[in-house]
């Protein structure tokens, strides 16, 4: 099997983490566009039906570990060598950008006494490095223990919604967008982060949006998100590891060419030349 799309994207960075900052990946959701204030009545249901959610998750486990089982990346970790520490679980938590911290702060609260919460400090420590000061391999086995926790599975499902879920469903939500447009939205943060930079999420949607006016402005959804996958486009191929668009082009676009605006099963896409299928 290829290596992990996720794991060949932090190798990429790696480089170019010795001329610019770490960049915190769990930024907070308030640095993600904000949801303007929109009466859209939406047709359909949303991205955040449990259903449909679990399809979202299932699209993006695809394209960032060649698989559709989504759930059996909860006790994932290792150092890929980027700079970045650990990166593990369902999003890539990272033990050099604090998203890590947070999440193992997050899971102490839930649980007190946790198996990880004895590296809090350590975690402190080596935050903005690719230190393994107090974690090593005693923290990779505790953490694969955690994993198995339902309290540390809930925990990675917060800090994904709290920092990419639900950020995105509000924003496609108020931009006016059924299912579809709210996967587009939800995957472009997952790959490029939340936050107004032009290559993060909300330079994309602001790029999009100079093309195209979204559903809520008045525009027509197929034309807006045609708009924002280009757009998107353009700043995956910036770098060489997000340069095979095939996740938008033989994914989302597929999707936006068949007018599946509800993101409704049978789903039939392909990532990196990989066939998949979701039927019910």
């Amino acid at each position: 099997m290829r290596p992990q799309p996720r794991r060949a994207l932090r190798l990429a960075l790696a480089a170019a983490l010795v001329a610019a900052p770490l960049t915190v990946a769990a930024t907070s959701a308030a640095q993600a566009a904000p949801a303007a204030a929109a009466s859209v009545q939406l047709k359909g249901v949303g991205l955040d039906d449990p259903h449909k959610k679990d399809i979202a998750m299932q699209l993006v486990s695809s394209a960032e570990n060649s698989s559709l089982d989504w759930k059996a990346q909860y006790k994932y970790i290792e150092d890929i060598g980027d700079g970045r520490g650990y990166t593990a679980g369902i999003i890539g938590f990272c033990s050099g950008t604090g998203d890590m911290l947070e999440l193992v702060q997050h899971y102490t609260d839930l649980k007190p006494g946790n198996v990880l919460a004895k590296y809090l400090p350590a975690l402190k420590k080596v935050n903005g490095s690719d230190s393994h000061a107090g974690l090593g391999t005693a923290f990779t086995r505790d953490w694969a223990a955690a994993a198995k926790d339902p309290a540390f599975q809930q925990a990675q499902n917060d800090e994904r919604d709290r920092v990419y879920f639900d950020p995105a469903v509000d924003q496609a939500k108020a931009d006016g967008l059924r299912a579809l447009g709210q996967f587009a939205y939800y995957d472009a943060i997952v790959m490029h982060g939340p936050g107004n930079s032009s290559d993060s999420f909300g330079g994309i949607r602001a790029a999009a949006m100079k093309k195209a006016r979204t559903p809520a402005q008045g525009g027509d959804e197929a034309t807006y998100l045609k708009a924002f996958l280009d757009a998107r486009k353009v700043v995956m191929k910036k770098e060489a590891a997000h340069s095979d668009t095939s996740r938008v082009d033989t994914e989302q676009l597929v999707f936006l060419n068949a007018k599946n605006f509800d993101l409704n099963p049978p789903l039939k896409w392909k990532v990196y030349g990989d066939s998949y299928s979701i039927n019910s």
